[in-house]
């Protein structure tokens, strides 16, 4: 609708006033356009609906340390949280994300002497600063940090030659509490940091503000002071939800009220019982003039009172003329099984797992729906796996591994460290292996691919394998389960020449 201001306008200066109609009409098309999407209109059915515009960062600053203690109390008192926590590390890390070297061919020498140091320092403990874990001990740390705290840092502390370690590094998992977050804003040196993280001009990090100490550790009594820690020594390791995302969110976020509500409904059922329970027996009498109490000398007003009565096995009770007793009867909790399961689906879809790995519960499980749960579960690990626990932890690792080797080695190689995942379990083995032999016959997968698929490291399992088979050699030994002896029907093979006196 044109009003008289833009009419006055396009009488005075006509180009000036249709550009104000054309502008006008164009904010009425976006508004009707706005209101074609239901969730985007305010209404009575919207009301009380919170919604900001703030960035990732924004969102995150104000509510992670309450995020973390609420996630923390429901993992040491929650037995769902507990397992949801178990669930993820386990099958993400489980024996461990194992590293192996890749070099060059004509390089087997070196290779050997660096998968000897690989061995040497993260087989063992001597990698902890802590002293406590092996690397995989680590791995497995570090993941239930992520998920219960939305995010770990792994800081490398260098060490000595005097330490007598394999390497001269060690590794420190941190909780995100020892990052300072009051480091925020504009700094100094010209740089910008968001709780703690300091990044430069470009965006890339460049350092970390951290605690000397954990700021609620029990023996800090006084306040902690941060200290600015190159981003070459550490490691920051979460999930990111949203594009420019400086620190992670616990994993628990989207169920923490779930899991206490339906923490609160259990106790509720339970008391509700625990009360019902304790009424055993209600006895009725019509003659309200005899009835004494347990001494016999009635109420202290004079009135008369009721006996407290006991059950006990092979109690014979005699009643007076006129009594009668009614046993109490627990109500039933009606639909709780299927609340529990609705619930428990609910919170297993925000943590991102199966329903079953969450409660353990198979009772519903067929061979078919169990291994498409499993499968999509797989994919959710794979992502945790490939998208955050290796680029941002063991790629590191790697790095400051080969910078230490090359100290100790005095030259460094062109060495690439692989990294392999845990063995998976085959839910079929006898279909999954035949459609593995057959991907690698018709050239579609190749053995070492599905050799880390369930585990194993290629250069050690085909090492296993040429030394069986030489030992089978060297004594004679010709087996049913050496394919370049006997077909897979039984029959010996037709190339090979049998040895004879």
């Amino acid at each position: 609708m044109v009003n008289w201001l833009d009419k006055s306008i396009a009488a005075i200066w006509p180009q000036r006033g249709l550009e104000r109609i054309k502008a006008r009409e164009r904010m009425s098309a976006m508004s009707t356009a706005r209101q074609v999407y239901e969730g985007a209109t305010v209404s009575r059915r919207s009301q009380g609906w919170r919604v900001v515009s703030s960035d990732a960062n924004a969102e995150i600053k104000g509510a992670s340390q309450r995020l973390r203690d609420v996630a923390r109390d429901m993992v040491r008192n929650n037995p769902l949280a507990a397992r949801g926590k178990q669930s993820i590390t386990v099958n993400t890390v489980g024996a461990g994300i194992i590293p192996t070297i890749a070099l060059p061919a004509n390089m087997e020498k070196q290779r050997l002497e660096l998968e000897r140091l690989l061995v040497e320092h993260f087989d063992t403990t001597s990698c902890d600063a802590d002293g406590r874990h092996d690397l995989y001990g680590l791995e497995s740390l570090a993941m239930g940090t992520i998920v219960e705290s939305g995010e770990v840092l792994i800081r490398m502390r260098p060490r000595r030659p005097e330490d007598r370690l394999p390497l001269p590094f060690q590794l420190q998992v941190m909780e995100p509490d020892y990052l300072d977050s009051s480091v925020d804003g504009p700094q100094p040196n010209g740089n910008f940091a968001v709780q703690g993280v300091e990044f430069n001009l470009i965006g890339k990090r460049v350092a970390y503000h951290l605690f000397s100490v954990h700021p609620g550790a029990a023996s800090a009594y006084s306040l902690p002071t941060s200290t600015r820690i190159p981003a070459e020594l550490v490691a920051h390791v979460f999930r990111s939800d949203r594009p420019g995302q400086a620190r992670g969110v616990p994993w628990f976020a989207p169920v923490v009220l779930r899991l206490r509500d339906f923490a609160d409904y259990s106790d509720a059922q339970l008391i509700r019982q625990k009360i019902a329970a304790c009424f055993g027996a209600f006895i009725t009498t019509a003659d309200t003039h005899n009835v004494e109490t347990t001494d016999g000398q009635g109420t202290s007003d004079g009135k008369p009172g009721y006996s407290v009565e006991s059950l006990e096995p092979g109690m014979i009770e005699r009643l007076r003329p006129g009594d009668s007793v009614t046993f109490g009867e627990p109500p039933e909790v009606e639909g709780y099984g299927d609340y529990t399961k609705a619930v428990l689906r609910e919170i297993a879809a925000g943590l991102g797992i199966s329903y079953e790995a969450f409660t353990g519960d198979l009772s519903g499980v067929n061979f078919s729906s169990g291994r498409m749960g499993w499968l999509e579960f797989q994919r959710s690990i794979d992502a945790w796996r490939n998208h955050m626990l290796i680029p941002q932890m063991c790629a590191p690792v790697a790095n400051w591994f080969l910078d230490g080797a090359a100290a100790v080695l005095g030259r460094r190689y062109p060495a690439h460290v692989m990294w392999t995942p845990p063995r998976r379990e085959m839910i079929d083995p006898t279909k999954e292996i035949p459609a593995a032999r057959n991907a690698i016959r018709s050239g579609l997968s190749s053995r070492a691919y599905e050799q880390r698929r369930l585990g194993f490291d290629p250069d050690v399992l085909d090492a296993e394998i040429a030394a069986s088979n030489k030992r089978a050699d060297d004594l004679g030994l010709i087996l049913d389960s050496d394919p370049r002896k006997v077909s897979l029907a039984g029959t010996m093979q037709t190339t090979v020449e049998l040895a004879t006196d």
